[in-house]
Formats: C-alpha cells, sequence, structure tokens
C-alpha cells in the first residue's frame, strides 16, 4: 500500500529578518504560465489604479500578454502570513535514491501579508471565488476553536427559547 509523499516545511526561516517581504508584489494570475525562472516581469506587467471601486474593492488594471486584467489588493486574514517556499539545499546525498533535487524539505524564501488577484473578463467583486475561499479560514477557526461552558449555557438559554 503506497503511503504517499511525506516532506518538510522548515517555517522558522520564515520569522528572520533576511526574508524577503513581497507584500504588495504577489499577484494571482487567471492563466498558466509555463516557465520557472526569472523575468523582468515589472518591466512589463505595470498594474494602475482604474479609479473605480466596487464593493468596497478598490480596482486596479493590467495588461497581460495583450489581455486586459482586472483586479485587486486583499490582505490575508488577521494571524495569517503568505509564504513562499523553495528547496531547502541538505548540501549532502540523503541516500543513493534521494538525491538533493529530490528530496522534500522546503524552506521559506519570503514572506507576505496581501495578494493581488485578477480577473479576466469581470471586475473584481465580493462573489470571486478566491474572495469567498478566505471565509473558509473564519468557518475553521470556528470549528476548531475550543467550546466553553459559557458557550454551551448561552447556546441552551437560546435553543430553549425558540421552543
Amino acid at each position: 500500500m503506497e503511503t504517499g509523499i511525506q516532506g518538510i516545511i522548515d517555517l522558522r526561516e520564515g520569522a528572520k529578518s533576511d526574508v524577503a517581504d513581497l507584500t504588495g508584489q504577489v499577484h494571482q494570475l487567471p492563466s498558466s504560465i509555463k516557465f520557472d525562472g526569472p523575468s523582468s516581469v515589472s518591466q512589463y506587467f505595470k498594474p494602475k489604479p482604474a479609479g473605480i471601486e466596487t464593493e468596497g474593492l478598490m480596482v486596479e488594471e493590467a495588461y497581460f500578454r495583450g489581455r486586459k486584467l482586472q483586479g485587486t489588493t486583499v490582505s490575508l486574514p488577521e494571524g495569517y502570513c503568505g509564504f513562499v517556499l523553495g528547496k531547502k539545499s541538505n548540501g549532502k546525498r540523503i541516500s543513493s535514491d534521494m538525491s538533493e533535487e529530490n528530496s522534500n524539505c522546503w524552506k521559506v524564501n519570503a514572506t507576505f501579508e496581501n495578494i493581488m488577484y485578477w480577473n479576466h473578463d469581470s471586475l473584481p467583486s465580493q462573489n470571486d471565488a478566491f474572495l469567498r475561499s478566505l471565509h473558509w479560514l473564519t468557518v475553521a477557526k470556528a470549528l476548531h476553536n475550543p467550546v466553553t461552558a459559557e458557550d454551551l449555557s448561552s447556546t441552551s438559554i437560546a435553543l430553549k427559547r425558540l421552543d
């Protein structure tokens, strides 16, 4: 029976001051880019304020490969931080079948506090799947918080009033 792939992510380095802060520089594009390497993105991709506010979201616009994009910057919820991960170099081989390139050890290369997400054909909206996915963090927190005796008592009282 296959157990899956295991790995280690070392987040301790994310607390160091020498890790890059990419706040204001992280973009979620509605496309796939099949390239992994350096690029002078800021030379070509230049978001500008659109002068539009919709549903409380300040809209920016940019062009990518000739297509107009409209997006907005969203702060990550309080208590959350984004991480950019990279393979951790151990400097030695772990075993004969597990080279450094194939190891599953990751380290923090950068952090960010907000993300700019873009739409192709529509203005950003509170109903966008990306924004709605962030609501799950609030639900998850509520589900995993311990329930106190006071919470149970107030719920019992509220249920008795409904009867």
